[in-house]
């Protein structure tokens, strides 16, 4: 038997049971990060059609559609700059950098500043987004059991973020203004880009300073406001509790010098280049976001030209190598179907909640026959008539605009009829945005659930393999959407949908995210060859700029017309609205189910193509240390 250092390029970790303290590090940073993503993405498709450009449904999802396509799309590009140039570490921080201009330039008010934001946007994520989580798989060694836990934990870091970013940034940009909204989600970036340049003993001091800063300002800010000050309070928490599990975990040590280090043979005038070229590339970008036709072209290419390559270098490559990039081929294709389906949340479901979903809790109903004087007029006046004028949803946010300037203003007074039993009064509205925190929340709930639950079945050899998750994670999917489909289904007379099943779908979305997210995160990286693993990373990232594309597509089919009125262009009805989402999410239920029955069928197969527990030789492995005995 020959013993080898196949995997000597991984730094070490202390044992199968405890994590790298590198993982804690990049957890926050991906955390900050996420924050300012998620905190633009929450009011972006609101923004559009609310703020200042005034879009109308179809316009605003083609936008959407076009900029998460290509937030997706870059990384390929990103990871192979990384693989040749850059090395994953500077590739981060000027994706970091880019990012936070994007957001800052989304506080300009003009057309060309909107568009010229997105675009900063999405070139900075294609450097930020393949190279930090190819640096998580860099921590572990190929064969080591932790890596999918890993993952699992960094996949939470990742939803920490995406959950308090709606809930804080979604607040100020409804409640105060969008431009503050989008003022805090800058302020994350530079935190993140900030404590990932930072050594060791100032990351520490920086991870529990801006987690502490955060709680307070939240608090202070949310004091007056009851129920966002309740939803706000366990992500604090466990923003806190996060930081301090970090902040202990680094004093074990810190992120590797190694990982991440430039190529050896980069010239210096290369990495000028790539800077360079990554500004003159935003103009060019713009035109994409503004014609989502040519962003489609462009996809196509670039899908082809990943595709191309891919299977060139299965075919030059051995038996093992080519069979697992075959199984991430396929996994690919699962993938983009999962999130062209899941992206609905950005656009269709957002806007479902926002016109259908009844978003006020802790209301009284009204009694017909009683009189009611000076009642602060929320969500739930939407499709209601009284005395003789039917609330539209511009109504009732006209309403509230002047209710927030002036306390007298903004207020009705009437006498309920039968019509109104649907009506409830005295209640706490919950802004929309908020709901875009629902999912990360979820996730953070059941993460760890999840990661104990694969390392419990992989102790017992009872783990479900990779496909097997992917096929879970479909099924789940379309399970979600049946609730989405059942609650419009059982709307009340007005088209308005119960709560909960807004939050049963977001719950069976969760559980199958966490089946198939991390696990594809760890899947990439365990089975693509070293010398392709950012490259690779990347064209699963392009993947889902695919999705991100057709799930615009998608969304287009609930477009609604807003109605012409006396007052000016209205949003139709709920009762009229209803009808036309419910449709939509059942076709998507019934294709994701149907997706999810032919990946478990195929399962089979690709687990043995995956040639788990050999190397890239086919060669079986058996850890020893730091050596790999074959």
């Amino acid at each position: 038997m020959a013993t080898t250092t196949a995997f000597a390029a991984h730094p070490p970790i202390l044992d199968d049971n405890r994590h790298p303290p590198g993982l804690f590090h990049l957890f926050f940073v991906e955390m900050w990060e996420r924050f300012s993503f998620y905190g633009m993405r929450a009011l972006l498709v609101l923004y559009m059609i609310k703020g200042f450009l005034k879009y109308g449904d179809d316009q605003a999802y083609a936008v959407y559609g076009a900029y998460g396509a290509l937030v997706y799309a870059t990384p390929f590009i990103g990871g192979m700059l990384a693989d040749r140039v850059l090395g994953n570490r500077l590739a981060v921080i000027w994706g970091g950098l880019l990012m936070a201009a994007g957001h800052l330039m989304m506080t300009v008010e003009t057309e060309f500043g909107f568009f010229a934001a997105l675009s900063l946007l999405v070139v900075g994520n294609g450097f930020f987004k393949p190279n930090i989580s190819t640096m998580v798989g860099a921590l572990y060694k190929d064969s080591h059991a932790a890596r999918d836990a890993g993952f699992t934990i960094f996949y939470m870091g990742i939803n920490l973020g995406a959950a308090l970013a709606p809930v804080l940034c979604g607040y100020l940009g409804e409640e105060k203004g969008w431009h503050y909204g989008f003022g805090l989600a800058t302020v994350g970036m530079l935190v993140g880009v900030a404590t990932f340049v930072a050594p060791r003993g100032l990351a520490r001091i920086l991870i529990l300073l801006t987690a502490a800063s955060t709680a307070v300002g939240t608090v202070y800010v949310t004091k007056d406001d009851s129920v966002q000050l309740m939803i706000t309070l366990p992500f604090l928490a466990a923003l806190v509790l996060a930081a301090i599990v970090s902040t202990v975990q680094l004093g074990r040590g810190g992120l590797d010098p190694a990982v991440g280090r430039p190529p050896a043979n980069s010239p210096q005038w290369a990495r000028i280049a790539s800077y360079v070229g990554t500004l003159v590339a935003v103009p060019g970008v713009m035109l994409l976001l503004q014609r989502d036709a040519i962003a489609g072209w462009v996809l196509a290419a670039l899908g082809l030209c990943a595709l191309t390559y891919i299977v060139a270098q299965a075919i030059l490559s051995n038996k093992v190598e080519r069979e697992r990039l075959f199984v991430v081929v396929i996994l690919m294709f699962f993938s983009l179907l999962f999130w062209a389906f899941f992206e609905q949340a950005g656009s269709s479901v957002n806007l479902f909640t926002d016109r259908n979903v009844d978003r006020v809790v802790d209301d009284t109903p009204v009694t017909p026959g009683q009189s009611y004087r000076d009642v602060v007029v929320d969500q739930e006046f939407v499709g209601e008539t009284i005395e003789g004028k039917t609330w539209h949803l511009q109504d009732v946010e006209a309403a509230q605009r002047e209710h927030e300037s002036d306390p007298s203003k903004g207020v009705v007074s009437f006498t309920a009829t039968s019509d109104n039993k649907d009506l409830a009064i005295g209640g706490d509205e919950i802004r929309t945005s908020v709901f875009q925190a629902v999912n990360p929340a979820f996730i953070l709930l059941f993460g760890l659930v999840f990661s104990w639950l694969w390392t419990f079945l992989s102790r017992r050899n009872m783990e479900p393999n990779t496909p097997v998750k992917f096929a879970l994670g479909l099924m789940q999917l379309g399970l979600g959407f049946a609730a989405f489909w059942y609650g419009a289904v059982n709307a009340d007379s007005h088209g308005v949908v119960a709560l909960e099943w807004l939050m049963l779908g977001y719950l069976l979305q969760t559980t199958g995210e966490l089946c198939l997210s991390p696990v594809g995160l760890s899947m990439v990286t365990r089975l693509s060859p070293a010398r392709l693993v950012s490259t690779i990373m990347g064209a699963w990232f392009l993947a889902t700029a695919f999705s991100h594309f057709l799930a615009a597509f998608i969304a287009k089919l609930s477009g609604i017309k807003e109605e012409a009125s006396a007052d000016g262009a209205v949003t139709p009805l709920p009762i009229e609205t209803v009808g036309v989402y419910g449709e939509l999410f059942k076709g998507i239920a019934l294709i994701a189910l149907a997706a999810g029955v032919v990946a478990l069928l195929i399962s089979p197969l690709l687990k043995k193509w995956m040639h788990e527990g050999r190397d890239h030789n086919g060669l079986w492995v058996e850890e020893a240390g730091d050596t790999t005995t074959t």
